[in-house]
């Protein structure tokens, strides 16, 4: 608040003067005493003073006229003045003294709190103005400052836009060019978004069809041709499902298993499948380099990823030619591959020798759907589902393509530098379990896919309760907690399946559960935290029967 300011104590009388500085030594200011009003008007001239005090009766000038004389000066327009009187003054006296300026008026006998608080208050206004003051004046210098700084910078700017209008040209291009690049991107998201939710809404309803018709199967006569239909229908299930798979890779919501893959090893036990896929026409060729680093990747989607790659270039190339798929290692620096960041990888590249793709067939290629191929000769998901595996694995897709000169694909892999885990052989599960009868909570929204599931539960041998919802389900465990299982759906309104099987796990720590899913929608380390088995839908019996028999072994064998 800084040091203390200067009150003026303006009286004839010694003793007066002396009570008032007795009173008004506890504020901590410095006190200053006149006897006159000339003597007064000499300090005032003198020092800064923040509050005179008058008294109102004295012989040569008394305080009314010496009021008028201090507001006369322009120093002292706003200097706080306060009368002291020891008469009773009538209204016309206030009103006078109000006249010459004064702020306030203190009658006689002095009342010390009284006069120490107004005395505050006008030295606190005193100080806060001065403050302002040194404000507006630190302001002003400010604005100075800034004024000329401003006055530089227009004419740095001036310069500075004669730069950049060489320049708007070039940056117009690269604008346009890069508005392009994320409207299509923005295109492949929403289309993405899209096929995912329909791929997952169409996985619930492959769930009932091939469940039902799985159960129907097993409850008919040993007619042939109704066996045969039924066998028909289910292999159109089971193909609509490989087709779901494909538009989930796409949009990128597939259930990945990375694992460290060995490309040498992966790629000697395609190549005979890969021969027999390309035909006698089309000569395979492969090129690994020495060395080679592994690969973190789904192992059976990349064969699946390559598959595709082989059958596509086999198109591509009617009339025979040569197949070349090579791999080496290879240092991303800078964005050479869209959405793929710098570091190490692994680049599988896939090159045939035939007809390639002008640049607007290249531009579409991996769009979903998008084929040059006759009607009922492909889906238009291949390459759409490449790229999707490619850029969930952490990697990327890149397209090298001209009209005669065949394609190169080039599949960007992250480097593992774990140590492959050897394959456990698949265990043969029995379609029914033979062991105790389990009671099971069978939690999913959908009704079509809960009747059919519990169908199969119920062939199984075991008892099935329903849950329409999570919550629905809490409300079951609660009445009857008695569970040896459940089996939940992860995407419902409300609370998800994970976030259910969260609750269910603090109420219940030794309950098994499972959660299916048609996407792998789950956040990856809630769902690792609790490490719950997974059914991909659309399942089958046998999937329930193996998961039973894996994770709840006693329900499996008794």
């Amino acid at each position: 608040m800084g040091g203390p300011v200067n009150i003026l104590l303006v009286d004839d009388q010694p003793a007066k003067l002396l009570s008032y500085e007795v009173i008004l030594s506890e504020l901590g200011e410095t006190l200053i005493k006149a006897s006159s009003a000339r003597e007064a008007l000499t300090q005032l001239l003198k020092r800064d003073v923040a509050v005179v005090l008058i008294d109102v009766q004295m012989p040569d000038l008394d305080g009314f006229e010496l009021a008028a004389m201090i507001r006369e000066h322009p120093r002292f327009q706003q200097t706080a003045l306060i009368f002291v009187s020891a008469i009773h003054l009538s209204e016309l006296d206030s009103v006078r003294g109000y006249a010459a300026g004064a702020v306030d008026y203190v009658p006689v006998p002095v009342v010390p709190e009284v006069l120490r608080a107004k005395v505050r208050v006008f030295i606190d206004l005193h100080r806060k103005t001065r403050e302002l003051e040194q404000l507006n004046a630190e302001l002003e210098r400010r604005v100075a400052e800034r004024t000329a700084a401003l006055e530089a910078s227009r004419r740095d700017l001036q310069i500075l836009n004669e730069e950049l209008e060489v320049r708007i040209e070039e940056r117009t291009r690269e604008r346009e060019q890069a508005m392009a690049q994320l409207f299509e991107a923005q295109k492949i998201d929403t289309i993405g978004q899209l096929t995912g939710g329909v791929a997952h809404d169409f996985n619930n309803l492959l769930m009932a069809v091939m469940g039902s018709l799985q159960m129907l199967k097993k409850r008919l006569t040993d007619d042939p041709r109704s066996q045969r239909l039924l066998d028909n229908a289910l292999q159109g299930a089971e193909r609509g499902a490989a087709l779901t798979q494909r538009l989930l890779a796409f949009a990128r919501r597939q259930e990945l298993r990375p694992e460290t893959v060995d490309l040498g090893e992966l790629m000697a036990g395609m190549r005979d499948l890969l021969h027999r896929g390309l035909g006698p026409a089309v000569n395979l060729s492969q090129d690994l380099a020495p060395d080679l680093p592994r690969v973190m990747v789904d192992c059976n989607q990349l064969e699946l990823a390559l598959l595709n790659l082989a059958l596509n270039a086999r198109d591509a190339m009617p009339d025979g030619g040569i197949l070349t798929i090579s791999a080496c290692p290879a240092t991303m620096e800078g964005d050479g591959v869209p959405g793929l960041h710098p570091g190490d990888y692994v680049r599988v590249t896939v090159s045939d020798t035939g007809e390639g793709m002008d640049e607007a067939t290249l531009a579409r290629a991996t769009e979903p759907f998008f084929t040059r191929k006759g009607v009922g000769k492909g889906t238009g998901l291949g390459l759409s589902m490449v790229h999707g595996l490619a850029a969930q694995s952490g990697g990327g897709l890149r397209l090298h393509s001209r009209p005669g000169e065949g394609t190169q694909v080039e599949l960007w892999l992250p480097q593992s530098r774990d140590l492959p885990q050897p394959r456990q052989p698949v265990r043969e599960v029995r379609a029914a379990s033979p062991g105790r009868r389990m009671k099971i909570l069978l939690v999913d929204d959908d009704s079509l896919v809960s009747i059919g599931t519990a169908a199969m539960l119920e062939d199984l041998g075991h008892e099935v309760t329903e849950a329409g919802s999570a919550m629905q389900a809490l409300s079951i465990m609660e009445s009857d907690p008695h569970f040896d299982l459940v089996i939940t759906d992860q995407a419902m309104p409300g609370m998800t399946g994970l976030e259910l099987a969260t609750r269910l796990r603090k109420s219940f720590p030794g309950l098994p559960i499972v959660l299916a899913s048609g996407y792998a929608d789950l956040p990856a380390p809630q769902a690792d935290l609790l490490e719950l088995p997974r059914l991909t839908k659309p399942f089958l019996q046998t999937d329930v029967a193996r998961l039973i028999t894996e994770h709840c072994p006693e329900g499996a064998d008794g």
